[in-house]
């Protein structure tokens, strides 16, 4: 594997507390307070005095448990399968085929584990190890502490929104003063970049809150992993820990404070990461997701908690971290190499936390804390694009999971990151393969006697009656934990209600299970092209995620969900060549191509206010919390921004003076010239007029000038089209 470069650790510069300024005026930004970023690379810290050993006896002994419970049902599964395979001898395809189940199976039954043990816990009512659970009091803070929210090009005015229904939540609390806020633009697109500052600027005036920044990049390195660190280099100094959100990020002040009162109780933790939970679903397939993670998601995120102990993971979002333990220890390397597996980690939360880790900080995971949200991509194509960027993501780990002195728990999540999306191509193997196999007994004249003496045939077969079994054991792994959910949730009377009722729950539950049955066919196809195109060097980008209705047009269904389609048909002929047994078997993958089309026209349009209000109803639904009720109010009120960029800033001076300050000089290399803005800039000269001028702008352009001081200055020097005077 390629090395990377590490710098010698510097000391930290820390500034104290009290020497935090409490706000800025009408600018975005306090004055910086610099902490350094050490690149521990892939080599990691020559000794850490932190460095602790967090494995007392339970966490061994639970980890044995979900181990050996995983090797225990692989090894039943794998002698299950071999015997239904042996029947004549195994042939070279059924040797692949036997080799693909045993991996498929142990994935599978690794999962079931960690389900079984967080339904156990959630039944007992087990306590949380770190004390921060709603039943204990709110305790006491005194830490600085920083919101950060980063963005990219998503809607301003829905940003801050949830931005204050969070700050009035805290607010609630009694300890606003221990927080400052600040939005991280890496926003691209010109209009949107002025519609935040003054969407920030209203903020500030309207909540008399002079603790609520914002700070734009003009270049987006490393994407969010950059911007964060980049916030960290300027301003971590100031501030204890800080909270990452993610632009659809929602979490109620009690949480916050409690993640906080979390980390100064526990000095050895670097960070604790919530279970955020699916809020404001409006299509059929998001209220599809936000049901299943409501509802099965505690159980498996209680059963993981419970036996990662102090090295559980980091999701990148809804989470606190100790910013020293993330200075020292979570500087990101760039990896060798051309896109897509090299460059900057896109997938970089694993990453920090398996860094801190090392270290010797303990990641935590807080499942039954609660008030803590997000939301989902409202259509399966939109779930696929934000899916295939974490795809690309994952994969690169492979460059990391050889680094030294990781801890093996920190290497496992790095396994199953990677897996994740292996599993796709792999199922589709095991299909495909199952299909050659049939198709060879079906067409191939067998070799009745083998080469050398043999008194009896050879005859490529199987055992049906126990391919059933195996069928059947492998569907009960994935559909036991759903009905432990059930289970469970029929001993707790008010989420039970909350829920709308046990009977409701359960219609829920199969439905839900019938339309994923469906939809995982066609996202074994999506994931298993997405693997395809990573190993052929296609690079994912950065898109921004959509958040609207989900309404797909028709022709994009078409171009999208033809691969799908087109395969399910070759998989069905193949199928019904061999014989009408077998495409039955195969039904259920089938039928989910076949109708991949119509399920994602129907599953992404928005359902109307009541239509199936109950079919798939959360507690979060039927009972929002007060932060959600609050951020939708203020969603719903009208933007306060319409017109372009330039203009905005020209008819607003406030705004205008406040994007002036907020410029940073970038240094350039002796000789580089930014040809957008030297268009930019020769367009205002030939221009007799301020519309003239930007009339004729691209959006790059505009960018350029935006970020240009002096661009702006002649701008304004303009007049307007209606006092210009033309020469004749």
């Amino acid at each position: 594997m390629d090395t990377v470069n590490v710098k010698n650790p510097m000391p930290l510069v820390t500034v104290p507390a009290a020497a935090l300024p409490a706000g800025a005026g009408e600018g975005f930004l306090p004055p910086e307070m610099p902490l350094t970023m050490i690149s521990d690379g892939l080599a990691g810290p020559a000794s850490s005095q932190r460095r602790a050993q967090f494995r007392p006896m339970p966490t061994v002994l639970r980890r044995a448990y979900i181990l050996l419970g995983t090797v225990a049902l692989t090894a039943a599964g794998g002698y299950e399968m071999f015997e239904v395979l042996k029947v004549g001898g195994v042939t070279v395809l059924e040797g692949m085929v036997l080799a693909l189940f045993v991996l498929l199976f142990a994935w599978v039954a690794f999962s079931f584990m960690s389900a079984l043990a967080g339904f156990a816990l959630l039944l007992m009512r087990a306590r949380d190890p770190l004390a921060i659970e709603p039943l204990t009091p709110l305790a006491m803070i005194s830490s600085r502490n920083a919101m950060l929210l980063p963005t990219y090009n998503e809607d301003p005015h829905q940003i801050t929104a949830r931005l204050r229904a969070m700050w009035e939540s805290i607010s609630e609390t009694g300890y606003a003063a221990q927080f400052d806020w600040y939005v991280l633009s890496d926003s691209t697109d010109p209009a949107i970049w002025v519609a935040e500052e003054k969407a920030i600027l209203k903020l500030r005036r309207e909540t008399a809150s002079d603790r609520i920044f914002y700070r734009h990049r003009m270049r987006n390195t490393a994407r969010k992993s950059g911007n964060i660190e980049d916030w960290v280099k300027g301003f971590g100094a100031g501030y204890d820990h800080m909270i990452i959100l993610d632009a659809d990020s929602l979490m109620t002040g009690d949480t916050i404070v409690r993640l906080v009162a979390g980390m100064e109780q526990h000095p050895g933790v670097g960070l604790i990461q919530t279970l955020p939970i699916v809020v404001n679903a409006r299509s059929l397939f998001a209220r599809m997701q936000q049901f299943a993670g409501r509802l099965y998601g505690p159980v498996i995120a209680s059963g993981i908690a419970w036996w990662h102990g102090s090295e559980g993971n980091y999701w990148g979002h809804n989470a606190i971290i100790r910013v020293r333990a993330f200075a020292e220890h979570a500087s990101l390397p760039e990896l060798p190499g051309r896109k897509p597996f090299g460059g900057h980690i896109l997938s970089h939360d694993f990453i920090e936390a398996a860094f801190m880790r090392r270290a010797g900080w303990a990641i935590h995971m807080a499942p039954k804390l609660g008030g803590s949200f997000e939301e989902c991509p409202p259509s399966l194509l939109d779930f696929a694009a934000r899916d295939r960027r974490w795809c690309q993501g994952n994969l690169q780990h492979l460059a990391v999971l050889g680094a030294p002195r990781l801890h093996w728990v920190s290497r496992l999540h790095l396994l199953t990151g990677i897996g994740s999306y292996l599993t796709a191509p792999l199922w589709l193997m095991f299909l495909v393969l199952g299909i050659l196999i049939s198709l060879q007994a079906q067409f191939v004249r067998p070799e009745y006697f083998a080469k050398g003496f043999s008194l009896f045939p050879q005859w490529p077969a199987q055992d049906p009656v126990r391919a059933a079994w195996v069928f059947a054991g492998t569907m009960g792994l994935l559909i036991v934990p759903k009905l432990l959910a059930y289970v469970l949730l029929l001993t707790q009377a008010e989420n039970r209600a909350r829920f709308g009722g046990g009977f409701l729950a359960l219609s829920g539950i199969i439905v839900e299970t019938l339309l994923s049955g469906l939809i995982a066919p066609v996202m074994m196809i999506f994931q298993s092209s997405a693997v395809g195109e990573i190993l052929l060097g296609r690079d994912a980008g950065w898109q921004v995620q959509r958040r609207d209705d989900g309404v797909v047009p028709i022709r994009e269904v078409v171009r999208k969900y033809a691969a799908p389609t087109v395969f399910g048909v070759l998989m069905a002929i193949s199928a019904y060549a061999v014989s009408l047994p077998l495409f039955l078997w195969m039904t259920p993958v089938i039928v989910g191509l076949w109708l991949s089309m119509p399920l994602a026209i129907v599953s992404s349009r928005a359902l109307q206010p009541g239509q199936h209000a109950r079919l798939f109803a959360t507690p979060e639904q039927n009972l929002p919390p007060k932060v959600l009720i609050r951020a939708k109010e203020l969603a719903l009120a009208a933007p306060i921004y319409g017109a372009s960029s330039l203009h905005e800033l020209r008819k607003d001076m406030d705004l205008c003076a406040a994007h002036l300050r907020s410029l940073v000089d970038e240094p350039r290399s002796r000789g580089q010239i930014d040809s957008d803005l030297a268009i930019a800039r020769a367009k205002i000269v030939e221009a007799e007029d301020f519309d003239e001028a930007v009339s004729f702008f691209s959006t790059r352009e505009t960018f350029a000038a935006l970020n240009s001081r002096v661009a702006l200055q002649q701008l304004a020097a303009l007049p307007d089209k209606a006092h210009a005077t033309k020469s004749i």
